[in-house]
């Protein structure tokens, strides 16, 4: 109910909403959990709305820029609401050589889900801005497995190439290798 109810006011108000990540609890409520919010999200703007049923809403949305919440309440419905500061957009900083697989590894996954028309069912939407740190950077961020704090961590980093170095750092311990680096160099004999 509560995210029928964000959604009708959003679209009523013509106004974007935030979306934070949990600290404790979950999306669906349960009897005897508070949820924690955290202390960084995103403003996510109303793209589409289709009615499925009554109380059914197909929604797509687009993420923005990146906010810090400073106080929140819980409301009807379990909604929260809070004051929340506007992060500065990213100043548009080119990927050095060293991050540039990152990118490359991004485009190949768009360009892969482009050829198997696939391509609206990821969470990523044009324009793709693969030369931009913070654009790769904050579409890892959103793929990755990531742990919450970490992510909050990335979110709350202003300087867009130290987020991809961050970034880099996961990929590499989680893929075993550097970025690009294509593994390690065997012959099999």
């Amino acid at each position: 109910m509560r995210y029928l109810d964000l959604i009708k006011q959003c679209q009523r108000e013509q106004r974007p909403f935030g979306v934070v990540m949990l600290h404790q609890g979950r999306e669906v409520q349960q009897a005897g959990v508070m949820e924690s919010p955290s202390t960084w999200g995103c403003v996510a703007h109303l793209l589409e709305i289709e009615q499925i049923q009554p109380a059914l809403l197909r929604v797509t949305c687009r993420g923005g820029q990146r906010f810090q919440l400073m106080e929140s309440q819980r409301g009807a419905y379990g909604r929260w609401r809070g004051q929340a500061l506007l992060s500065d957009p990213d100043p548009v900083v080119a990927i050095p050589p060293v991050l540039q697989p990152l990118a490359d590894r991004l485009g190949q996954l768009i360009a892969d889900a482009q050829r198997r028309g696939m391509a609206a069912l990821l969470p990523l939407a044009p324009p793709y801005r693969l030369d931009e740190a913070g654009w790769v950077a904050n579409r890892w961020a959103e793929l990755l497995p990531l742990a919450v704090p970490f992510k909050e961590h990335l979110l709350a980093t202003d300087d867009p190439l130290k987020r991809l170095e961050l970034v880099a750092q996961v990929v590499k311990s989680s893929m075993g290798d550097a970025p690009g680096d294509g593994g390690s160099d065997t012959d099999g004999g």
